[in-house]
């Protein structure tokens, strides 16, 4: 059995739905999941950008999931095509713990997946480097690309976590209705870097509210907003991902190790 390779908007996204059970069963972090990868799919493709959103997959079993999965976005610098895992160049990002996944049941999904990763750069016209990030320590896949790849690269470093500390500064209001958010989601937006966070954010934010995955919590004065923050919600999970933090009550720890594999410009062969 071979990956095989789907490029292109539509073709992603149906791949990317397909490859939700495998994630759920993964317990793949919420950023690596269908809604968020669909959320940075739409929102990429209403603006334009020079980039292609690629899908690596090992079919699993007819009418199931797959057994492996990796989402790739490929952005074209002229002759140079750089290759990074969809949404991870995006911000906002929450941090604390990894954002990403390369999908695989098992070590051997992980070994073909690899294998089909490989194929797709050896498909790709002049140089190209590649850099994943949010990556889990121990990774099957990327440990398997990096046995393959001469100059490949896997290094860890500590994330840095947002710690809740709103009950500090006054009275919260703390829920999942969407009518919280949209009060409070100008205010939140207002805060991020640029156009592009603010259309992400807000596409993110909408959707998991809706889903009941989203928590809003605000410190306000009448209609300021001393403080809030978004947490994103799995189960009995919660990851804090976002925060305006005009007066306090927001604050950072130590998060979880993550891991980059990343290989610097190069040609073929390997």
């Amino acid at each position: 059995m071979v990956a095989r390779v789907a490029v292109g908007r539509a073709r992603v996204v149906r791949e990317v739905r397909a490859a939700e059970p495998l994630a759920a069963a993964l317990s793949a972090p919420l950023t690596a999941r269908a809604p968020w990868l669909t959320a940075v799919l739409n929102d990429g493709a209403a603006r334009w950008l020079p980039t292609r959103p690629a899908a690596v997959v090992v079919d699993g079993a007819a009418d199931g999931p797959p057994r492996a999965a990796a989402f790739l976005d490929l952005r074209r610098r002229g002759p140079v095509t750089a290759v990074r895992l969809l949404g991870q160049a995006r911000s906002p990002l929450p941090g604390g713990r990894p954002t990403a996944r390369l999908l695989a049941r098992d070590a051997e999904a992980a070994d073909l997946l690899a294998g089909g990763v490989l194929s797709l750069l050896d498909s790709l016209r002049g140089p190209w480097s590649l850099r994943f990030t949010g990556l889990p320590l121990g990774d099957p896949t990327a440990r398997s690309l990096a046995a393959r790849l001469r100059t490949a690269v896997l290094a860890n470093e500590r994330s840095t976590l947002l710690v809740d500390a709103l009950d500090g500064i006054g009275p919260v209001e703390r829920g999942r209705d969407g009518r919280l958010l949209e009060r409070w989601l100008p205010e939140f937006l207002a805060a991020a870097p640029d156009r592009r966070a603010r259309g992400l954010l807000r596409a993110t934010a909408r959707l998991h509210a809706a889903t009941g995955h989203l928590e809003v919590a605000v410190v306000a004065d009448g209609d300021r907003l001393r403080a809030g923050l978004l947490t994103l919600l799995d189960g009995g999970d919660r990851w804090p991902c976002w925060g305006v933090a005009g007066d306090g009550g927001l604050e950072t720890g130590m998060g979880a190790p993550v891991s980059t594999f990343s290989v610097p410009l190069r040609r073929w062969p390997r």
